[in-house]
């Protein structure tokens, strides 16, 4: 008997959280979905019909594999989204004869080097730029600083970087260098402007835009983006020239032509100048943009319909049918290993968040982000008003408090290490402090006393630490920090991250000096939670009530 013929099958490059919706539509759709990975632990295999364990970037595998299942359906399709490699799709799409893009294509889009020469021989808003492996020499380049330098073949961030000095550029190319699949890198003139996310489906000639995003970037040198808005809210002539920059990018790379089906993603920055092209690749974007932000603010989604151009069929449903704003904003941790996370469920219970994506689990090491997938989560929001679905957003996020092991010597390394990197005429920290200081109040904590015992020593009073055999504290009062409206690197208040420090030590913490019967704390304090946030504040007084309980037993 022969086997049964099922009619549509499609070929899935992924299982992580970025493919899940391209799994669940597939299925929706009633297409026996494959999905290939290279882990046998990524989360979103259990969704597929089928699984198969495949290096991605072994196109040739991948062919092969494909070609035993072409025979089993009367359609095949093979499609991506938000991984980094359409050049493994496409090469498979071209050997078999499936729906898809030039192989050629999908490498000038994989490759930064050869997209940059597709820019340039279109003549198109791109910056400057050459290429290079760590047996190029690293004392001169040929390029006015500041600079870019970032992996020809990689995503997320990883290994890119502003580079202002030739002191810094070693550093900075021998990690690009590492993080690049092929040992080499590009360097580029640096783009000054804000920056826009794009996603399309390409069919044929037609590029139909789904969706023109805000992105939220910060933390010079590095650029991570803590998070994007949707629709953007720039002037609609300045959208359509982003837009009409982005599609002539299309072209240059052969994404968009007469038999080619596909998608495409851009990151562009507006300058002075006007648009300049960031990077376009063949593909849906990867972060929660297309499986998210954007069905949530149009109604559309632009991954059902890069399921269909994948399987043979026209691309259907792409005009929006609401404009809502969506918000995707991420949060972050200071360095150390995690102890608990607090939060989720009252932050997946506010209002207008949709969904919460948590990306780290207790006992796992943490770091300041120095590229865009090593945040620790990441709160989608929507609401027919921008502000609203901000502010949930924002907010959820600041709900979540992830409280860092006091053993792990990271985080007290974090707290009194500060390296500084001059930026043109400014001076940044980085990682940077959690509250930035100006002067004044840099100079006033420098005079501020440290930690004292209690002033009044009645021992028949309640406060005592020792008459419950537990440890409380006081914080002496800093009225020039806590009357000022500055805010942490997640926006929140010096009030809230106090709250926070409540919250996660069990202790009141008064900010008294006046009849304080606790152990004060002072200067030491302020500059932890200065430094580190709630974590570095939190992290400071575990291990403070530790040796002072040591040293109680000890006396």
């Amino acid at each position: 008997m022969k086997d049964k013929i099922i009619k549509d099958k499609l070929i899935i490059l992924g299982a992580g959280i970025m493919q899940g919706p391209a799994i669940k539509i597939a299925k929706e759709l009633g297409i026996y979905t494959i999905v290939l990975d290279g882990s046998s632990n990524a989360p979103c295999i259990p969704m597929a019909d089928q699984f198969e364990q495949i290096d991605l970037k072994e196109k040739e595998e991948i062919e092969t594999f494909a070609r035993s299942v072409q025979g089993s359906c009367s359609r095949l399709g093979i499609m991506t989204a938000g991984t980094d490699f359409s050049a493994s799709v496409a090469w498979t799409a071209q050997r078999l004869g499936l729906p898809g893009i030039p192989y050629e294509a999908a490498l000038n889009a994989s490759d930064k080097s050869r997209m940059r020469a597709c820019f340039k021989k279109a003549s198109l808003p791109s910056p400057d730029f050459y290429t290079i492996t760590s047996e190029d020499p690293f004392d001169h380049i040929p390029l006015p600083f500041p600079v870019v330098i970032k992996p020809v073949d990689n995503m997320g961030g990883r290994g890119c970087r502003r580079v202002n000095t030739i002191e810094e550029f070693a550093d900075a190319a021998k990690d690009a260098i590492k993080y690049s699949r092929s040992g080499r890198a590009i360097v580029e003139s640096f783009m000054d402007g804000h920056e826009f996310s794009v996603d399309a489906i390409v069919c044929h000639d037609e590029i139909i835009i789904c969706g023109l995003a805000d992105r939220h970037i910060f933390f010079p040198p590095y650029f991570i983006e803590m998070g994007h808005t949707m629709p953007t809210v720039i002037e609609e002539e300045k959208q359509q020239t982003i837009l009409e920059t982005f599609r002539a990018g299309v072209r240059a790379l052969g994404i968009a032509g007469k038999n080619n089906t596909g998608a495409a993603k851009g990151d562009i920055k507006l300058t002075a100048d006007g648009p300049m092209i960031g990077e376009i690749a063949a593909r849906l974007s990867g972060g929660f943009m297309s499986g998210w932000t954007y069905p949530y603010s149009s109604g559309v989604q632009p991954i059902r319909a890069a399921i269909l151009a994948a399987i043979g069929k026209t691309p259907d449903n792409l005009v929006p049918v609401k404009k809502w704003t969506c918000a995707e904003r991420a949060f972050i941790s200071i360095p150390g290993t995690v102890k608990t996370i607090t939060g989720m469920e009252q932050a997946e219970n506010q209002n207008n968040v949709k969904d919460l994506f948590l990306r780290i689990k207790e006992g796992v090491k943490v770091s300041f982000p120095e590229n865009n997938v090593s945040k620790c989560g990441n709160i989608i929001a929507c609401a027919p008003d921008r502000a609203a679905a901000m502010n949930a957003a924002e907010s959820a996020a600041r709900l979540i408090l992830i409280k860092l092991d006091h053993k792990d010597p990271e985080t007290a390394e974090f707290l009194k290490f500060t390296p500084h990197r001059k930026i043109e005429n400014k001076v940044y920290t980085f990682p940077p402090d959690a509250f930035e200081l100006p002067e004044y109040l840099k100079e006033a904590l420098s005079l501020f006393p440290d930690n004292q015992q209690p002033l009044s020593t009645n021992k028949n009073s309640p406060q005592v630490a020792h008459t419950s055999n537990k440890l409380d504290y006081s914080i002496r009062p800093f009225p020039e920090f806590t009357s000022s409206e500055l805010t942490d690197y997640m926006g929140r208040t010096i009030e809230e991250s106090l709250e926070a420090v409540r919250l996660l030590t069990g202790f009141t913490l008064p900010i008294t000096i006046k009849n304080a019967e606790n152990k004060i704390l002072g200067k030491s304090f302020w500059a932890a939670l200065i430094r580190g946030g709630y974590q570095g504040a939190v992290y400071y007084i575990e291990n403070l009530e530790i040796n002072e309980k040591a040293k109680s037993k000890h006396n």
